[in-house]
């Protein structure tokens, strides 16, 4: 098997323990849209992604669908080398009929939205 190449977004760049996810309860800063919940702390190394979408979202393609176009807009978002926070986005209801760029609206909103030293 080959490595891969390319512009991915890399498992390291995630948050993916259950653990991690829960820390985000209390200690963090919120921002809401309409079809979004962001959560964002900030990060002890480089920032990492968390992604939390329920079956209420839709089947499992949809919900797949939704969080391969989160990670996307925040791969390549312009400012994100400099973002120095862990943030967590939590889909609501509606969110898997939104399109690329719907989903780009709202999460470039509520990532503007926190204060500045958590913004990208």
């Amino acid at each position: 098997m080959t490595t891969r190449t390319g512009q991915g977004f890399p498992k390291t760049a995630r948050i993916r323990r259950r653990g991690e996810f829960l820390s985000f309860g209390r200690k963090s800063e919120r921002a809401r849209t309409e079809h979004f919940v962001v959560l964002a702390r900030p990060a002890a190394r480089s920032s990492r992604l968390g992604v939390t979408v329920s079956r209420k979202i839709g089947a499992a393609a949809v919900r797949n669908r939704l969080k391969r176009r989160l990670r996307e807009v925040f791969r390549r978002h312009p400012e994100r080398s400099g973002f120095r926070s862990d943030i967590v986005v939590i889909a609501k209801e509606g969110a898997g009929a939104l399109t690329f760029e719907d989903v780009r609206r709202q999460i470039t909103s509520a990532v503007g939205s926190l204060s500045p030293r958590r913004r990208a």
